[in-house]
């Protein structure tokens, strides 16, 4: 109210107003609020200060509010709030801006979309950062991971608990010297020395708030939770446990949160039965596990590191289906014909005893090679049968529009250190599919049962990819040489389908399908339902991991409520439609963090990798080009950069119609998707960079073929 009066006081005269002028128009109980109300209208663009100190409508539309990204080389680019494109802010313009600021620019070329940032407005400055402590001229400091950050933090001697050079602290920030720079602050946690094994990958975590301990109050309640489900906890569920029932998981896996069933109908339909780890029978609302979970949001792989979002003693343990022990479960059964059409399904508690834990490669050799590992031959039919099924629902999917990048994604292998010694690419073989198809059917059907009660839920939704970028990524491809023909006048996944089909014999294949996936909104989660695009479902959630994701462990809670306990009244509705958008918020961006997070330790585990391979050289990929350098990725998706400095045989510029480098005396030409030999120059492992230089027939250069790294 206050904002909008002194905008309307200011916008409706023809001449700017002293603040003397203003004052007048206020009230006694108004007039304190004046001064910080008009600093925030300037702060929001909406008033501007003249040179003669006063108060008159903003009307420079060349400024913008925005936040600031810095690049580690010192430029930058500011996102605006509702614009598509990003502006580009170069060394000489950020003006001591630092990642995350709030910032006010001026652009200098619309065309361009460049522009200088003309002051910070609020400095978004995470009070928890993580660095290497050291000493300088008798004083302690932080070395920042984020080299971001464009800041200087000391650390008070009775705050440094005990730190020594070289260890990795998480440092809580307090306070900022005036007119610098600097902050002071104070060490909230030692990880270890920088050397110490993992201690790299906890580094990275702390960055975005991944915590590897549990509180105090969790620790406590985990001697609440039993180690066997016993007789009393079994009353009212359905018993299962004479079912053949089994689990498929990877061969290190530990938190076993899905277990599958099959039978052949006298029909000819099929019985599929999906049943999950009834961990909300555990992790209750208003508890500190529940707490704990909800703010974790979910568990983080990172490498050969496990940070789960449950204590081990659930999610290895109680919760875990586990071979030969009971445990509690919510079970999905679903009727599915010979067309992989939904029947009909029933979703109830139930209780199971798993038969085995199987993994991955023992089921492929038995559906791809028909070799029987020893302890498998009573389930052989079973896994043929559900082979038989994981194809006629793949088929319906596809039929959907359902869309298969087929991105690869790296493996690290690591020795029993830590460091990383081996990388692979991600099988994604029948057996891998099997159960990917079932967990969808799966998510499928819990998300339709429950929408189609009206009631509120927490779903996973995909929206629809922009159109222009959609025409921006055919135009590039054009460049490159290509003719695909595709309907933008009204985008569907099969639309989406038919680009990826056509490219799919083209030798950049693998940059092109990421780049398109880049090009699509990101899936989320949210209380309302819009349908999840890329895999062309009207009704989807996450139902199937409740024991790494916490909008799962909010399914089954909401499952519970509804179709166990039959509570759906008013007071329930209300509540749930007042909490799950916020539930779903936060998911979403927990998921962010810990999927960066990722990435992050990958980058730094394959630079790690490739410190051992200084000198050598492997034939690449260009993946990516830029004014500044290019990428190129090798068979095993390690990815380096050769600088633009390095292409030393003539001076190179960046010609944005055709994404290329060329040279501007010989017009040699760099672009994506050329095939390129390299010699691997340097590595930054801390900060996850690789640097490539062009192999030019050095003696004794031995090119690592295809695959070979």
């Amino acid at each position: 109210m206050m904002e909008e009066k002194i905008l309307n006081i200011i916008n409706n005269h023809n001449k700017a107003l002293t603040y003397e002028e203003i004052l007048e128009k206020l009230t006694d109980e108004e007039i304190p609020y004046l001064p910080e109300t008009l600093s925030k209208l300037i702060r929001d663009l909406k008033v501007r200060l003249t040179n003669k100190g006063k108060y008159a409508k903003f009307d420079d539309k060349s400024q913008k509010i925005g936040t600031f990204v810095a690049n580690r080389r010192g430029f930058g680019f500011v996102i605006i709030d509702g614009e598509e494109k990003d502006y580009y802010i170069s060394n000489d313009n950020v003006s001591g801006a630092i990642n995350g600021d709030e910032v006010v620019i001026k652009v200098l070329d619309e065309g361009r979309h460049e522009a200088a940032v003309l002051r910070v407005n609020q400095r978004n400055l995470n009070n928890m950062l993580v660095g290497e402590f050291y000493k300088k001229d008798d004083k302690n400091f932080l070395r920042l991971d984020d080299d971001k950050l464009n800041i200087i933090v000391e650390i008070p001697e009775e705050d440094a608990k005990g730190a020594v050079p070289g260890h990795k602290v998480v440092v809580k920030v307090e306070n900022k010297i005036e007119k610098s720079n600097y902050y002071q602050g104070k060490i909230i946690r030692i990880l270890g020395h920088k050397d110490d094994p993992g201690v790299d990958i906890l580094s990275i975590a702390a960055r975005y708030q991944i915590n590897d301990v549990f509180s105090e109050d969790v620790i406590t309640e985990l001697k609440n939770i039993p180690d066997e489900v016993s007789k009393s906890e079994l009353k009212g569920r359905r018993d299962l446990t004479n079912e053949v029932i089994f689990t498929i998981d990877g061969d290190d896996t530990k938190d076993i949160d899905d277990a599958i069933s099959i039978k052949k109908l006298d029909n000819g339909n099929y019985l599929l039965g999906v049943h999950i780890a009834d961990v909300s029978h555990y992790v209750k609302e208003g508890t500190a596990l529940g707490d704990e979970a909800y703010a974790r949001g979910t568990s983080s792989y990172l490498a050969n590191t496990v940070i789960p979002m449950l204590p081990h003693q659930l999610s290895n343990g109680i919760c875990s289906l586990n071979p030969n022990v009971i445990r509690l479960t919510l079970s999905c059964v679903m009727e599915i014909d010979d067309k992989g059409k939904l029947i009909d399904s029933e979703i109830f508690e139930s209780y199971i005893k798993s038969r085995k834990q199987m993994t991955y490669k023992n089921v492929n050799k038995i559906l791809n090679e028909n070799v029987i590992p020893e302890g498998y031959e009573e389930f052989v039919s079973d896994l043929r049968l559900m082979a038989e099924l994981s194809k006629i629902i793949r088929k319906h999917k596809l039929e959907k529009g359902y869309i298969d990048f087929d991105v690869p994604e790296p493996k690290i292998i690591t020795d029993e250190n830590g460091k990383a010694i081996d990388i692979q690419k991600r099988v994604q073989d029948t057996g891998e599919n099997l159960i990917e198809d079932f967990m969808i059917m799966a998510n499928e059907t819990v998300a339709s049962t429950i929408s189609y009660m009206d009631l509120p839920f927490i779903y996973r939704v995909h929206g629809l990819p922009d159109e222009e970028k959609i025409r921006s990524f055919l135009s590039f491809i054009n460049i490159l040489g290509y003719k695909v023909n595709a309907n933008l006048k009204n985008i569907t996944p099969k639309t989406i389908q038919n680009i990826l089909s056509q490219l799919k014999d083209k030798k950049e294949y693998n940059v092109l399908s990421s780049m398109l996936l880049r090009s699509m909104q990101k899936a989320v989660y949210d209380s309302v339902n819009i349908g999840h695009f890329g895999l062309a479902s009207k009704f989807y959630t996450h139902f199937t991991s409740p024991i790494r994701r916490f909008p799962d462990l909010t399914v089954h809670r909401l499952l519970r409520t509804y179709l166990f306990n039959h509570n759906i009244d008013n007071q329930t509705i209300d509540y749930y439609n007042s909490t799950l958008p916020e539930i779903a918020k936060h998911s979403s961006e927990r998921e962010m963090a810990a999927t960066q997070c990722e990435r992050d330790v990958d980058d730094m585990k394959m630079a790690e990798y490739m410190e051992d391979h200084i000198g050598e050289v492997y034939k690449g990929i260009v993946s990516t080009v830029t004014n500044y350098g290019i990428y190129v990725e090798l068979p095993n998706l390690v990815e380096g950069m050769i600088k633009i400095d390095e292409l030393d045989d003539d001076y190179y510029f960046y010609d944005e119609s055709t994404f290329s480098l060329v040279g501007k005396r010989s017009k040699k030409r760099y672009m994506l998707g050329q095939s390129i030999e390299i010699v691997v120059d340097s590595v930054i492992k801390d900060k996850g960079l690789i640097n490539f230089r062009l192999y030019k027939g050095e003696k004794n250069g031995n090119i690592k073929q295809e695959g070979e790294v």
